[in-house]
């Protein structure tokens, strides 16, 4: 089931969206509940809700998986470009954008302080760090990898997926020297599309990345999505393998 509400948002300075998927028999048990948060919140259950009008299908899934977690999806920014403002801890240039400056850390300390706050106070969790997972798309995948790194004491698994690296490559190539070194167990899952990347360079971006975190402390896994695209629909058919991969040993 999933359920719906307003949380009012500081660094927006406006009210927000909230879905939260719960297990069906949430209401029906004592259980508590490890917890994804989630970027994009509008794409990730529902096609009516989506911004292209197909959703990752995770309610869905997550109905039939074998492991019962709470995702919690807040909705972006709906005005104008402003997602590519508050979904960036960088700031950066490109001919499409032009200058932006990133308040992506902004961002993260209202996920990480209110929002988390009040789901942890308001429903069943488990709060503490190897419960709690951070997953993105696209803008959404780079602030997933961001908060896996700068927030580790409180995300200790991320699935950044098709992460819009290549805007600011050489800010989220410096950002392991600044984090260096992680908590153990620390999981992250990487994935971008063949198509999306028909000439390597997000692969490559991904690969040096993956090399500067490289030790014990992190474990990494790097899916090439053959035939993938920049799209939910092909977000929505590697669920099952980063979901797999964060949670099961």
């Amino acid at each position: 089931m999933v359920e719906s509400f307003k949380l009012w948002c500081e660094p927006a300075g406006e009210n927000r969206i909230v879905n939260v998927y719960l297990p069906n028999d949430y209401y029906e048990s004592d259980e508590r509940y490890p917890v994804v948060y989630m970027f994009d919140g509008h794409n990730l259950f529902y096609d009516h809700e989506a911004a292209y009008g197909k959703s990752w299908g995770i309610r869905e899934f997550l109905d039939q998986w074998d492991k019962k977690v709470i995702v919690v999806g807040v909705y972006c920014s709906m005005h104008g470009n402003d997602r590519l403002v508050e979904y960036s801890p960088y700031n950066y240039y490109t001919k499409f954008t032009g200058s932006v400056k990133g308040t992506g850390k902004a961002t993260m300390d209202w996920y990480t302080g209110f929002l988390k706050q009040y789901i942890d106070e308001n429903y069943r969790t488990w709060w503490h760090r190897e419960a709690t997972a951070i997953a993105g798309s696209s803008m959404g995948g780079i602030m997933a990898y961001y908060a896996v790194l700068k927030y580790n004491h409180i995300y200790s698994k991320a699935a950044v997926i098709s992460p819009a690296f290549r805007m600011v490559s050489r800010s989220a190539k410096a950002e392991p020297k600044r984090c260096m070194p992680l908590l153990p167990d620390t999981r992250i899952f990487y994935s971008w599309g063949e198509l999306e990347d028909k000439q390597g360079k997000l692969e490559r971006i991904i690969c040096n990345i993956q090399e500067r975190l490289e030790g014990p402390e992190v474990q990494q896994y790097l899916y090439k999505h053959m035939g993938g695209t920049h799209s939910e629909g092909s977000w929505e058919e590697e669920v099952p393998m980063w979901m797999d991969y964060l949670w099961k040993d």
